[in-house]
Parts: structure tokens; C-alpha cells; sequence
């Protein structure tokens, strides 16, 4: 499937620089970071949560888990988990489960765990099991400009 296009043409509109990293594919952040060699610590997960009246990507490094008494702290509000079938609905090129850390390109507010921005390499899901997005941690830093920025995660 390679990078989804919406995507693509959201990190080129603002000029951002990247590159793709191909792997084996994958099912979990986990298995995606080991067969990437890369550190879980720099793999940005999306997670997807709601309140039923909005969806917002919490994007955090793969080492962790949402922290949603944080959250639901940070925003005012208790959020839960989207379905899998809204997902769908929300990232429409994308494959299940491949959700990019820009969530933003797809419309949707996000909310970025602050342990990402002192990462000097970022790493996301491009859209399917098998690239992930490769970015310096100064240009993670500028696509994450408009988002939310808190701690909202506990480790592993």
C-alpha cells in the first residue's frame, strides 16, 4: 500500500522533511519497533480516543499507555477508546490498526505525549504494517506545533 495520500500530501503542503523506512510487516508498535531497530521510546503511537461528542489522537511513544486519568484531567473531560470501525471511518486510506501520528492531516485534534518532542529521531506508522515515517525531532516538533502538548502516559 506504501504511505497514505493523505498523509503525503499533508507533510508536503508545510514543507516538512522525511523520509520512509520499510519493514516486515507488522501487527503491534512493539513488534514494529523491534523489527525497525529502533526504540520504542521514539515510535509514535496514535490512540485514538473519544468522549462521544469528539475523537482525538493522543499520540505517545509506543513504550507507554495512555494514562486516562491524565487525560481525562488534561482535557476536562472522560474519554474511552474509538472503535476499530470508527477508526476506519476516520482514516479512510489508511490499513486498520496503521494509524498515523499525523492525525491531524485527516482533520482530527491531537494531543502529543511530551516525552516525543525531546526525541532527537521520530518514528510513525505512514499508513500501513510495512513503512513507518522517519522524521529529525526539530521537524516532529513543527508538524506537532498545533497540537496539544501534556504528559499523558505511564510506562509499560
Amino acid at each position: 500500500m506504501g504511505m497514505s495520500i493523505t498523509l503525503r500530501d499533508y507533510l508536503e503542503s508545510f514543507g516538512l522533511q522525511y523520509d520512509l523506512l520499510q519493514h516486515m510487516h507488522t501487527s503491534c508498535s512493539a513488534e514494529t519497533a523491534q523489527v525497525a531497530h529502533i526504540s520504542s521510546a521514539n515510535l509514535a503511537k496514535s490512540v485514538v480516543v473519544e468522549n462521544n461528542h469528539e475523537c482525538i489522537a493522543c499520540v505517545v511513544p509506543a513504550s507507554e499507555y495512555v494514562e486516562f486519568s491524565e487525560l481525562d484531567n488534561v482535557m476536562g473531560s472522560h474519554f474511552f477508546l474509538a472503535t476499530e470501525e470508527e477508526l476506519a471511518e476516520l482514516f479512510v486510506d489508511c490499513e486498520r490498526g496503521a494509524v498515523p501520528a499525523a492525525a491531524q492531516a485527516y482533520g482530527m485534534k491531537v494531543l502529543v505525549d511530551e516525552r516525543l518532542l525531546d526525541c532527537e529521531d521520530v518514528y510513525f506508522e505512514a499508513g500501513d504494517h510495512v513503512a513507518l515515517v522517519h522524521m529529525t525531532g526539530e521537524e516532529f516538533n513543527a508538524l506537532m506545533a498545533t497540537a496539544g502538548h501534556a504528559q499523558i502516559t505511564r510506562h509499560s
